[in-house]
């Protein structure tokens, strides 16, 4: 605030500068009333405007530039002062200056996540946040609606309101508009256009206009964002299951032989571990899935004794010996494979690091320990 010129108690030239950048309201003098006669100065700046009231009623609203306080510009005042004063006699007024700029780097977020039903996961607590601009339209009727007879109304006293109406239209927004979390991505624009829509009227009843709005971030609890991790890991395996939990029992394995500590035994006992876990799982979960404890991924039964999937067609089981029926499949294209073959008639595979039964002949893969045909092992 400057008040650049005072005889006694006649204030003869009004003007305010805003030092923090943040008042909306600044009332000139900050207690009481003040004697201003006429002729006073009244400077505004062009990104102000000046609202000046005689006996606790406004009297007018002055734009940018310098204004001469007198009947001119002040008619009503004409009735009230008497004329024998020759308007020259001083009166008792108030000026209260209204910071027109637009005020940027606005914050809204939630306080407490707020709950949704989502209709993927569930009900879900989230959280959002965003920023927004806004400027004032309507000087008097922010100092009427808000500001009052304060000698100050600043931001930081409004933010918290702002916040709060910006955070229950959201709820409402969502819970008309919004059926699952995994469509937010590519809405973010019109839920902030309607957003902005529903708020227009809410800022529109003090005197502000709402001028820019975004949603940065609507984001759920972190069970439900592995969730959709989850699901994205499987979108990059193009939806195969066998892979993705070849995947996740390579990570058993990996986390059991990292646990286990010092120790050859032990160390071994960790890899023993995630091993039978991936071959175990695979089977127990397709049979959870499609609930036919018979039928594995891929066709051919997992093995009943280990649960590893096997050759469709194999006489015994390649993992752990286990007498099965059955012809070989190849491993690219699951075509029949004759005995012996070195390459997919149906593919053209090579069947690489083949090796033969002593006992019988038959030709299995490198990494088989017991032959499909008479069982005998194939270690050493």
């Amino acid at each position: 605030m400057a008040v650049n010129s005072m005889n006694a108690v006649f204030l003869e030239v009004i003007e305010w500068f805003d030092e923090t950048g943040m008042e909306l309201v600044h009332r000139i003098p900050q207690e009481g009333s003040a004697e201003i006669k006429f002729g006073s100065q009244l400077v505004v700046r062009e990104s102000q405007q000046a609202v000046f009231f005689r006996d606790g009623k406004a009297a007018d609203v002055f734009g940018p530039g310098r204004h001469t306080l007198s009947s001119d510009n002040l008619p009503i005042l004409t009735k009230i002062l008497s004329l024998p004063w020759g308007f020259t006699s001083p009166f008792r007024c108030e000026v209260c200056f209204v910071n027109m700029k637009t005020f940027t780097d606005m914050r809204w977020g939630t306080k407490e996540p707020v709950a949704f039903k989502d209709a993927e996961f569930g009900m879900v607590r989230l959280r959002a946040f965003g920023a927004y601009t806004f400027r004032v339209t309507g000087p008097l009727q922010l100092v009427n609606s808000l500001a009052g007879t304060q000698a100050v109304f600043a931001v930081p006293q409004i933010e918290d309101f702002l916040r709060d109406v910006t955070v229950s239209r959201l709820n409402d927004l969502l819970g008309e508009t919004l059926k699952s979390l995994l469509d937010l991505p590519r809405q973010y624009d019109q839920l902030a256009l309607a957003l902005k829509a529903r708020l227009v009227a809410d800022f529109g009843k003090y005197g502000i206009s709402l001028e820019d709005f975004y949603i940065n971030s609507i984001t759920p609890p972190a069970e439900v964002q592995k969730t959709i991790d989850e699901r994205s890991s499987m979108g990059v395996l193009n939806g195969d299951m066998d892979s993705y939990l070849r995947y996740k029992a390579a990570v058993s394995m990996e986390k059991a032989a990292s646990a286990s500590g010092d120790g050859g035994a032990a160390q071994g006992m960790g890899i023993g571990v995630g091993a039978g876990l991936g071959m175990m799982i695979p089977g127990m979960v397709m049979n959870a899935v499609t609930g036919r404890p018979g039928e594995g991924p891929a066709g051919g039964p997992p093995c009943p004794s280990c649960h590893a999937r096997i050759p469709a067609g194999a006489q015994f089981c390649p993992g752990c010996g286990s007498a099965l029926a059955k012809n070989a499949r190849c491993p690219g294209c699951s075509g029949d494979l004759p005995a012996g073959a070195v390459f997919c008639p149906a593919c053209g595979m090579k069947l690489a690091g083949m090796v033969k039964c002593a006992q019988c002949g038959t030709e299995e893969a490198s990494d088989a320990r017991f032959c499909r045909k008479c069982g005998a092992s194939l270690a050493g």
